[in-house]
């Protein structure tokens, strides 16, 4: 019995010795698959790192269109509901036309007194232009005529007053014989009859100084008068020379008249648009959202009535660290693969945004109050789906904005 104990622990201690030189190759091969997987998972980092630029902060962007009304009135008729998928042009909200539609027939019936009074305007132009070249040109004669006639008027005033000093000449020389024979006839040393024809020649000598002078007065008034046409025939003619002006009056009358048409008929472009906007079409394709208009309410110009967001045209807004843009480019190919679906799209680098988020802020970082740390700055980039992928994997419009997407930007070839 002693013996067999002893035998026991001589076989336990060369089982140990045989399993430990098996087992040491297979620790050896572990710990070199086991490097070989780090080396390899190292390379694939640093390939990925040195060729590949990627976030999680990037989200789906597209245009989200505010419908409102451009004219006030009353919503007759909605014809969406929440979250209903329109297509463009769609109409969405009937406005109550009625008010709009006698605006267009106000505008129509000034546009027509507008046009009448132009055509009045436009027809009286010419016609008061020629008159008014006659009236100068009558006045120019006239003018001329009275100045000869004053020079008439004064020519037979000097003949009057020379035939005055003819006939006081020869009434004087008949007085003069008068008074010589007198003496003479006293003393019968000439007859009573020569005398007496004497005094009868004096008489009438005398009657035609009278009526000279009667000429010379009928002159002078004729002068007058004659003087008195000519001032009248400047002032017709000063008159007439204000043709040229009133012409340009009665143009620019006409003027006025034409810019009164063309105000009319801004007035019924207008109240033919405003008539047109009673209806208020989708202007793109997408799906209404936040509608608050009912039938029956009155709206406000500019008042949002519900919110219309595109889905056609849709985009990848990537929030990039600084220290990832100094090999990105313009174009370079991106994979976005969208969380939601587990989906990748395939797309391009289309804007690399002019600032930082932070700068973009409502209220931009103030780092001259001395408490400066320094953080890595993220700046947006703006990332577009290719054609192929818009037209082929989002016809379904399963890309909606505000899901969120990890784009993933090769730098490098």
């Amino acid at each position: 019995m002693a013996e067999q104990t002893t035998e026991q622990p001589r076989q336990d201690i060369a089982d140990d010795q045989t399993e430990e030189p098996r087992s040491r190759p297979r620790r050896r091969f572990i710990i070199i698959g086991v490097v070989a997987l780090l080396v390899v998972g190292a390379l694939l980092w640093w390939w990925h790192s040195t060729y590949y630029e990627d976030t999680d902060d990037a989200q789906v962007d597209g245009n989200i269109v505010q419908i409102s009304a451009r004219i006030a009135g009353h919503a007759q008729n909605v014809y969406v509901n929440q979250n209903q998928y329109v297509k463009a042009g769609d109409l969405l909200v009937q406005l109550d036309p009625s008010d709009y539609e006698t605006a267009l027939s106000q505008a129509e019936a000034n546009l027509e007194s507008a046009e009448a009074n132009y055509e009045g305007a436009r027809v009286n132009v010419p016609v008061f232009t020629t008159n008014t070249g006659t009236i100068l040109r009558n006045a120019g004669v006239d003018v001329s005529s009275a100045q000869e006639g004053v020079t008439e008027s004064q020519n037979e005033l000097k003949a009057d007053e020379a035939k005055v000093i003819a006939a006081q000449a020869t009434w004087q020389k008949a007085q003069l014989d008068v008074e010589r024979y007198t003496p003479l006839v006293e003393k019968d040393i000439i007859s009573k009859q020569q005398f007496d024809a004497a005094v009868a020649t004096a008489t009438a000598d005398k009657a035609a100084v009278d009526e000279a002078q009667a000429d010379v007065v009928a002159a002078q008034d004729a002068v007058r008068m004659a003087r008195d046409r000519v001032a009248q025939a400047q002032s017709s003619l000063q008159y007439a020379k204000t043709g040229p002006r009133q012409v340009a009056i009665y143009k620019a009358k006409a003027d006025q008249a034409a810019a009164q048409v063309d105000q009319a008929r801004a007035a019924l472009s207008q109240a033919k648009l405003n008539l047109e906007y009673c209806q208020i079409h989708a202007p793109t394709s997408g799906i209404v959202t936040t509608k608050s208009v009912q039938p029956g309410q009155n709206v406000s110009v500019g008042q949002a009535l519900m919110t219309l967001v595109s889905l056609d045209n849709v985009w990848i807004t990537a929030n990039f660290k600084e220290t990832q843009l100094e090999n990105m480019r313009l174009n370079q190919p991106v994979t976005i693969h969208v969380d939601a679906y587990d989906r990748d799209y395939n797309g391009y680098v289309a804007q690399i945004g002019g600032a930082t988020g932070s700068m973009l802020s409502l209220f931009p970082p103030e780092n001259a109050t001395g408490n400066y740390v320094k953080v890595v700055q993220r700046i947006p980039v703006r990332i577009n789906l290719t054609q192929k992928d818009l037209d082929r994997q989002n016809k379904d419009h399963l890309l909606r904005p505000g899901m969120s997407v990890e784009p993933k930007v090769r730098v490098k070839n």
